[in-house]
């Protein structure tokens, strides 16, 4: 049994659907972030390293202070209620009408910038849960992770005037994306070498969100890869644009569906 046509119709339908879904969880997840009290209790402070001057040493060391707190509940509804917006935008009439028109030139300008924030907020929950605290690190994370989609887009932009496929972005798309899990790894391996015993204190919740996300993480770009490839149904971009609608509910969904799980473990 062949499996029907992706058709634009059926992606306008499609949308809509992805967007109540999304909705529907981003406020169910807000009401519980800001209700329960577990949930409204798990923060993660945010610390601002600076230079200092020991005036009884005469030296500069560097000092830190604490400028604030993420009440992770409100985070995890933030990145569905990022995709909601994009999912519903492209229903409207007129939007839609652009977005099938940039459709058939195998472009996607919503999805890169609805990813460039939702998924920036998703690694920065993620890396904060190891441990990377410091407000210079988070902005450096989102600035890697935000270039990574938008290179995403390049190289949809690129592609429409080269013969053969042209995998420049995408090759410098994939180091931009993976330097925030090498630094999720450097604090991870930290722990393990500076105070071997954290890591049996580390909830389970953490481990779990890491290894969904990365896993998931990673099908985006095989999922690209499979469509400038043409292989079997991705010789159809509906295809591959219907395969990044289903991932990015899937991959929203699991974590925050494990971080509340987690959150409302007894501490």
């Amino acid at each position: 049994m062949t499996e029907r046509k992706i058709t634009f119709p059926y992606l306008r339908k499609f949308n809509g659907v992805m967007a109540g879904l999304h909705f529907i969880q981003a406020i169910l997840m807000l009401v519980l972030g800001l209700t329960i009290t577990n949930i409204k209790n798990f923060k993660l402070p945010v610390d601002y390293y600076f230079q200092s001057f020991d005036t009884e040493k005469m030296k500069l060391f560097v000092d830190s202070e604490v400028i604030g707190s993420i009440p992770i509940g409100v985070v995890v509804s933030v990145f569905l209620f990022l995709s909601a917006i994009a999912h519903f935008l492209v229903v409207l009439p007129k939007i839609n009408d652009f977005y099938n028109s940039r459709l058939q030139k195998g472009i996607n300008y919503f999805r890169w910038f609805e990813y460039a924030l939702s998924s920036s907020v998703m690694i920065v929950l993620i890396s904060m849960l190891f441990g990377a605290k410091d407000i210079a690190t988070i902005v450096a994370i989102v600035g890697l992770n935000a270039t990574m989609n938008l290179l995403g887009l390049m190289m949809e932009i690129h592609n429409q005037t080269t013969q053969k496929t042209n995998w420049t972005a995408f090759i410098i798309g994939s180091f931009s994306g993976a330097i925030p899990w090498v630094v999720v790894l450097l604090y991870f391996l930290g722990s393990a070498v500076k105070a071997p015993g954290v890591l049996e204190q580390v909830p389970w919740f953490v481990y779990a969100i890491f290894g969904t996300y990365f896993v998931l993480f990673n099908t985006f770009p095989i999922n690209m890869v499979l469509q400038y490839k043409k292989i079997g149904r991705w010789r159809d971009y509906l295809y591959g644009e219907r395969g990044y609608i289903i991932l990015s509910l899937v991959a929203k969904s699991l974590l925050a569906w494990l971080v509340f799980a987690g959150t409302l473990q007894p501490a």
